[in-house]
């Protein structure tokens, strides 16, 4: 039997003003089989430059630099292919949380421990979110109390789903989320899916920004 083709590496966009920095990471990076470093920028525009010229699957997007700023280049990107990684210094400061809102597929700290940081790469290829593991407190304090669950923009939830919305909105695991149902991994997958394409997010940390009224 003819062998499998290799998958090709997870394309990589390095954008950080901190060129040892950024030199770090294209180090870690590219001792990995399936990963590639494919371009760098030092600002939001020449990373945004840069993704248009390598058409990358992941940009690691620091919050900030010169001439544009990493929140200001992620809101240039929606509904780009690329998903978009941030860098910060702070558990969650306001900039990670606005680029959160502009369509963020997560953010890791930059002091994060290397083989965090490189399944967090492979994570948000995946099409999954990734949130520092310290952040979540943070995450309830910057975005408010919750959303009530009679808001309009959830009326379109069935019972089930609104329960599973309000424990994923609260940063459950789909495993801590089947424990508390009763049910499945894969059936809270299913319903996670489901609530998703219902409310128009693309991932988790959207719909942990929106249960918390972002």
């Amino acid at each position: 039997m003819p062998e499998e083709a290799a998958a090709a590496p997870i394309r990589v966009v390095l954008a950080d003003d901190q060129a040892l920095f950024r030199s770090g990471l294209r180090l870690l990076l590219d001792s990995q089989s399936d990963i590639e470093v494919v371009g760098e920028a030092a600002d939001g525009a020449a990373a945004l430059a840069e993704v248009d010229r390598t058409d990358p699957d992941v940009i690691l997007m620091d919050i900030r630099m010169p001439v544009m700023d990493g929140v200001a280049a992620t809101e240039r990107l929606a509904g780009a292919r690329v998903r978009v990684l941030v860098l910060t210094t702070f558990d969650l400061d306001e900039a990670a949380a606005r680029a959160l809102r502009a369509g963020a597929s997560g953010f890791v700290l930059k002091d994060a421990k290397p083989e965090f940081l490189l399944a967090a790469v492979r994570t948000v290829h995946s099409g999954a979110a990734v949130i520092a593991p310290a952040a979540i407190g943070h995450l309830l304090a910057t975005f408010g109390r919750g959303r009530k669950l009679e808001d309009t923009r959830v009326a379109v939830l069935s019972p089930r789903e609104r329960e599973i919305y309000e424990l994923a909105g609260k940063g459950l695991s789909n495993s801590e989320i089947a424990a508390h149902e009763y049910v499945s991994e894969a059936t809270v997958k299913t319903h996670v899916s489901r609530i998703l394409a219902k409310l128009g997010l693309r991932d988790r940390v959207q719909l942990v920004v929106h249960w918390h009224g972002g």
